[in-house]
């Protein structure tokens, strides 16, 4: 069979048949095959594979291929990217994520809250410059800051289509009491200027935290007139830990916190809502340096005691627990600083008895703050 001859046939050839001549074309269907169907015809025919194809439906105006699809967020109408260009889009957003980190490392220079659980600081929001505690979140820190009605709370914002909740009212009760605006907004409005993961649904902007003088602190009696009782954290960052730490040492009677300026978290929302609102009873003072500071302490009369896995002696063997005394608690891991441990007065650890080197900075602090609290009501009960 030629190759010609077999394009002008379009099928199989009968059955037996040693060529495909003129006659056996006199048998095909009209149109089909045979030299009636004309030079054009044979010529389609030859070109469509064996059994027939459907035509392939017409692209839409102004679609691109698949393989040559726009990239997601690409200009409707625009031209997909060379690599090269692709290539240069990359080097140049590598060069502005390098630009952003180091501009963050400048104070000042990014707009970001001052602990590592915090959320940036939204636009239009100022940056606190003290011991900060302006934006609160959280039910309970919110109640709080309206019970305690120590600084002046500008507004409360409350996200709408929120079940019936006990403290959400009396929040809502609070504030209209004290003819605080309240505004109700969508979550998602809510969650976009609040810098916690989950603000409860309210939050409520207000006055910083007053910073209280370090050696007013050093001569301030709890309840009762017991002596100063004061706690210090040296290189605390983890604004969690804080404010756990800071709701231990409100409930045990602690009299004043010590916190540095530098190296450690401050007030931020996060340590406001795990403070649960300890924060709005606890004078603190902002120091620039702890080193100095246990020095001014110490020539004031107050005992200061470290607390660190290295320690000289047992905590339970505190025995100027009864006496106006600061406890200084170290970052977890790391401890106390070396200047801070040689200007300590003494320096205590806790028993560990387990195979882990450590405790939770919030869990060390609560040991020894009830041990200062135990001492106090045993010399008290004593006498």
């Amino acid at each position: 069979m030629s190759p010609a001859r077999s394009g002008r046939s379009g099928g199989k050839a009968p059955k037996g048949a040693k060529s495909a001549g003129p006659k056996s074309s006199k048998g095909a269907p009209r149109g089909k095959a045979g030299p009636s169907a004309g030079p054009k015809s044979s010529r389609k025919a030859a070109a469509a594979p064996r059994g027939g194809t459907k035509r392939a439906p017409a692209a839409k105006r102004g679609a691109f291929p698949k393989s040559t699809a726009p990239a997601p967020g690409a200009a409707k109408g625009s031209k997909p990217m060379s690599s090269a260009a692709k290539k240069a889009v990359e080097a140049k957003q590598a060069r502005h994520a390098a630009a952003s980190v180091r501009k963050s490392d400048r104070p000042g220079a990014m707009r970001r809250a001052r602990g590592e659980g915090d959320r940036p600081i939204a636009r239009g929001q100022a940056i606190p410059r003290g011991l900060g505690g302006d934006q609160v979140e959280g039910r309970q820190a919110v109640r709080e800051l309206l019970l305690a009605g120590k600084r002046r709370v500008r507004e409360v914002m409350i996200a709408e289509d929120q079940d019936n909740n006990e403290t959400l009212q009396d929040i809502a009760d609070l504030a209209n009491d004290m003819k605080i605006p309240v505004r109700e907004v969508t979550r998602t409005k809510l969650f976009s200027v609040a810098r916690t993961e989950s603000p409860q649904g309210v939050l409520a902007r207000a006055d910083e935290i007053d910073d209280y003088d370090l050696l007013d602190l050093a001569k301030r009696k709890g309840a009762n007139g017991a002596p100063p009782f004061l706690l210090a954290v040296d290189g605390v960052t983890d604004p969690g830990n804080l404010g756990a730490l800071l709701r231990t040492a409100e409930c045990s009677g602690v009299t004043g916190i010590v916190l540095p300026k530098h190296r450690a978290v401050h007030i931020t929302p996060t340590v406001t809502k795990s403070a649960a609102g300890a924060v709005e009873y606890l004078p603190m003072a902002l120091v620039g340096g702890l080193p100095n500071a246990i020095n001014e302490l110490r020539a004031a009369g107050v005992w200061v005691i470290g607390l660190d896995m290295g320690g000289d002696t047992d905590l339970f063997n505190l025995t100027v627990a009864d006496e106006p005394v600061c406890l200084v608690m170290g970052a977890e891991g790391k401890g106390l600083s070396r200047l801070v441990r040689e200007r300590c007065d003494a320096v205590v650890s806790i028993p560990l008895l387990g195979e882990l080197a450590s405790l939770n900075v919030s869990a060390a602090g609560a040991l020894a703050c009830y041990e200062v609290t135990r001492r106090r009501l045993a010399a008290k009960a004593a006498n």
